[in-house]
């Protein structure tokens, strides 16, 4: 083998290990970027969750707040519910407006703050979610299972139960308008699944 012919035999070798070389550094390549993308979609994962989370927490961070309120507000509504409303008196009129004033603006906070009273009308439909049942009683006016009276308000902050609404529902057998045929208690379901949110009915109440 002379020295001018060494050089074109070992060509051929040289050109293989490059094109296996470059295949290498491609199959490399293509694993490091897959790799990027998964750890770029796991960063982006924990990025919303903590600012669901965050979110969450912003959002809910009144409710113990929000519930040490409510009793404030039911004494105001108390108050304004039967304040003497037909008196003469001017000191006695200026106090119930600033009562209705400061119940009103509380009652704004709460909205403005994601707070939502509940309070059914007479004749609803009761809703173990949102009330719970403290007593029954027959009536002629509204269908069995409907609300006959609310005795307490209820809150829920955007969305989730702080407190059920305390209502008295129509008894089954009720004869008001729109009664269903079916005689089953149509709120007995929710006391026998024992809802959390507070849409139990107390027998003994």
């Amino acid at each position: 083998m002379t020295d001018e012919q060494t050089p074109a035999e070992e060509m051929p070798f040289e050109a293989d290990d490059a094109t296996q070389e470059i295949e290498a550094l491609k199959l490399e390549v293509a694993q490091l970027k897959e790799q990027a993308l998964r750890y770029a979609a796991e960063a982006e994962n924990t990025k919303r969750r903590a600012e669901r989370e965050m979110n969450d927490a912003r959002a809910y961070a009144i409710q113990k707040f929000a519930r040490d309120l409510l009793g404030a507000a039911d004494n105001l509504g108390r108050a304004t519910a039967h304040s003497p409303k037909d008196s003469t008196d001017p000191a006695v009129k200026n106090f119930i407006i600033g009562v209705e004033m400061t119940e009103k603006e509380l009652q704004s906070a709460f909205e403005r703050n994601g707070l939502k009273k509940i309070d059914p009308a007479k004749g609803d439909k009761f809703d173990p979610h949102l009330h719970q049942a403290v007593t029954e009683q027959p009536s002629t006016e509204v269908a069995a299972g409907g609300v006959l009276m609310v005795m307490q308000a209820g809150y829920e902050l955007m969305g989730r139960l702080v407190r059920p609404a305390m209502v008295a529902v129509a008894a089954k057998g009720s004869t008001g308008p729109d009664a269903p045929a079916a005689s089953a208690n149509p709120y007995a379901g929710a006391a026998a699944e024992g809802d959390s949110s507070g849409g139990t009915f107390d027998a003994k109440a």
